[in-house]
């Protein structure tokens, strides 16, 4: 689901008193306050120039920039030549990657969505030299089309096997053969995999180009779900395996191909469960792989060496409750060693080690998180990540030698920082905001300094300057039980501490995420739209969120909903006891998790709560997905109390206040079915309600007039019954 998305430029509006106001029709019909950023960012190979794809009245566009001084240098290509070189009329130039070499360019377009990460695309192959373009594959849409190192082949999944293309022979080798629809699948993930290991491109080249590494799935075990689309006269089934809680999963096995043998080698390195990571390492003779069980507690990775399969482990790791997966795996030294982040001691950090996974060197430590490992720099020999040292609601750019030493601080401004850097490390693109304040994109060197700005909306911040808006707040508090919670809150515009205000606040709370960092959120717009109608908005961190070490975040395992509710209510009851607050008025909302959160605080604190929203939510853990659920609650088989304890669905009894509950019936991950077994049970306890389904809407609920209307029903719910 998540596109590039072209930056739209704001007029300038000079606002009168009467346009103060914010409605629904400026966040989601005009694009009043839509934020503009720096998108697609490609560094190119020197590491001195970058590219990125940018919207003219051409059409779209493939621009070559110098970091140095950030002029355009070359216009690569554009959406108007290559509707002239394919003689498609409205060439719509979705997506691009370069050749090794840089000469030539594979370009996406056509593009349909299929879950939250995958897509299918026609690709087509252009010669910039020669200005001229080849679709790579006729008879069907293919997935991850990408360049061997050398250029010379294209790889690609077409109908779930793996194709190899050669454009200069006009020679196309299908290198698997059994690939069939919901039975087997080569080269991307399957459903969960995708959903909840993150990826879905699941083939890769070795450095050298002369093998492809990649992942099969056998699905024929796995249970079919089945959901009807309703655009015929008579509703159609759309039927994708889906493993859920306690039911079997895919077998999942490695191979490699040899591409001058043509010779496939089947993988064995033990038992396992999940294969989350495979990676080449600096050459093409190991590649290697991460496993875990099903429980997800144990992590091993090891290598295989790839001419005679022969395997060892090089780092094994355990946990009393589970293992988190990340993209931190990187080898160095000439192959000789290897980073990767943990937990172990409390909190996640850098570490180094050999290959035999011994002489392990801590290049980070404290009581505070690394958050983004970005990439290791050999001629500095020093790593750059982000971290929240000071304060788990921002986020600051770092670098630190790798063999452990002081680090030293990149970004100067409290927020939010993230990074993109140039392929040699000598310059970073820095994407900032703030709780308060949009994006600024800015251009930097090595060392810290800014040479430009690259993005500052300053339309978006005029816009603001001329609405009266109330600046998030921040706060914390400790429980009766003894534990300190942060959260935020954005008072009334015209706040009064004599008055008494409703509160709505706002939920997330799963495993490890956060949402009260100083960070913009995805709803500010429609939060502050609120707090100008009179309404307190906040939001509270529960024990089970990320940025405050493992104990913290590992609270909730086996036991989801019971704790993050109790400090819901717990927050709910504080907020209640300040003197500006109308306790017999506050309600509470979230989306997915944060559905399935709000709807368990409605029905557990009903002394509490005078209203919920809850959209998509999960509403009985039996119903969700099997990596997702088991990581945090173990098998349902083993923990079948856990799973209904705090299940809203088995609490429906205690409802005493105003609930909307709403659900789109195309959600591939958490299924329309969690918001029918919570209305059967809701009549079937002589429960009223208000309930709103989406048809063939998926877990975000947009499309056309999809959000405004979304919005809209939230908004007069909360009106009437807040």
């Amino acid at each position: 689901m998540f596109r590039i998305i072209l930056s739209v430029t704001l007029s300038v509006v000079v606002l009168s008193l009467s346009a103060q106001q914010i409605t629904l029709e400026d966040i989601w019909k005009k694009g009043t306050f839509r934020q503009k950023s720096v998108y697609g960012v490609r560094s190119m190979d020197d590491g001195n120039h970058y590219t990125t794809m940018d919207r003219s009245d051409e059409g779209v566009e493939i621009n070559k920039y110098l970091y140095e001084t950030g002029e355009k240098v070359a216009t690569i290509l554009t959406s108007k030549e290559m509707a002239s070189m394919t003689g498609i009329e409205e060439f719509s130039l979705e997506g691009y990657e370069f050749s090794p070499d840089e000469n030539q360019i594979l370009i996406r377009t056509e593009t349909e969505n299929i879950y939250r990460h995958s897509t299918i695309e026609n690709y087509y192959l252009v010669d910039l030299a020669a200005k001229s373009a080849l679709k790579i594959y006729n008879d069907q849409k293919q997935r991850h089309a990408s360049f061997s190192p050398d250029g010379s082949k294209i790889a690609c999944v077409v109908e779930n096997n793996i194709v190899i293309v050669e454009p200069a022979q006009s020679k196309t080798t299908t290198i698997t053969k059994d690939g069939a629809q919901n039975q087997i699948i080569n080269g991307y993930s399957d459903w969960v995999y995708e959903e909840e290991f993150a990826f879905d491109k699941a083939f890769f080249w070795s450095p050298d180009g002369s093998k492809i590494a990649y992942y099969k799935f056998n699905e024929d075990n796995v249970r079919q779900f089945n959901m009807q689309t309703f655009t015929d006269l008579y509703p159609e089934d759309y039927l994708y395996k889906y493993p859920k809680a306690g039911q079997d999963n895919s077998i999942v096995t490695i191979h490699i191909y040899d591409v001058k043998s043509g010779n496939t080698s089947d993988l064995n390195f033990g038992q396992y469960e999940y294969i989350p990571r495979i990676k080449w390492t600096e050459k093409s003779d190991f590649l290697s792989i991460m496993k875990m069980p099903r429980l997800q507690n144990q992590l091993e990775i090891m290598l295989v060496e790839t001419s005679s399969l022969a395997t060892k482990s090089i780092y094994k790791e355990s946990s009393n409750t589970y293992i988190e997966i990340s993209d931190d795996l990187t080898f160095y030294n000439d192959n000789n060693n290897f980073i990767w982040k943990s937990e172990k001691d409390g909190f996640f950090h850098l570490y180094s080690y050999d290959l035999t996974g011994k002489n392990e060197k801590q290049i980070t430590q404290g009581e505070w998180e690394v958050r983004d490992f970005k990439g290791y720099d050999s001629k500095s020999k020093h790593v750059f990540f982000t971290a929240s040292k000071n304060d788990p609601m921002n986020t600051e750019l770092y670098s630190a030698p790798v063999s452990g030493g002081d680090m030293n601080l990149l970004s100067q401004n409290n927020g939010s920082n993230r990074a993109s850097f140039s392929t040699t490390f000598d310059y970073y693109i820095l994407y900032h905001n703030t709780a308060n304040s949009p994006m600024r994109v800015s251009l930097h060197s090595k060392d810290g300094k800014e040479i430009r700005i690259l993005e500052d909306n300053a339309d978006l911040n005029a816009v603001m300057e001329g609405i009266n808006l109330s600046e998030v707040e921040f706060f914390d508090f400790k429980t009766s039980m003894g534990h300190s919670l942060n959260g935020w809150m954005i008072k009334p515009t015209d706040f009064d501490k004599k008055e008494k205000y409703p509160v709505l606040m706002f939920v997330y709370g799963g495993p490890g995420s956060q949402q009260v960092t100083n960070s913009m959120s995805g709803n500010y717009w429609w939060h502050q739209m609120l707090a100008q109608q009179g309404y307190i908005v906040a939001c509270i961190d529960n024990r089970g969120t990320g940025g405050r070490g493992s104990e913290f975040r590992t609270q909730t395992y086996k036991q989801l909903g019971k704790l993050e509710t109790e400090d819901q209510i717990e927050g709910a009851k504080y907020l209640a006891n300040q003197s500006y607050v109308d306790g017999s008025r506050i309600g509470i909302w979230g989306w997915s998790y944060g559905g399935y959160m709000s709807s368990l605080s409605l029905m557990k604190g009903a002394d509490v709560f005078k209203a919920a929203i809850a959209v998509a939510p999960v509403t009985n853990w039996r119903f969700y997905d099997s990596i997702y659920t088991e990581r945090y609650m173990g098998l349902p088989q083993e923990n079948g109390s856990g799973y209904d304890d705090n299940s809203p669905i088995n609490h429906v009894d205690k409802l005493e206040g105003n609930y909307l509950l709403v659900h789109g019936t195309g959600d591939d991950n958490v299924h329309y079915q969690n918001s029918v077994e919570m209305v059967d049970a809701l009549v079937e306890a002589d429960k009223q309600f208000e309930y709103s389904i989406y048809p063939e809407r998926n877990h975000g609920i947009y499309g056309g007039n999809t959000r405004f209307h979304l919005y809209t029903k939230m908004t007069n719910f909360l009106m009437e019954k807040l």
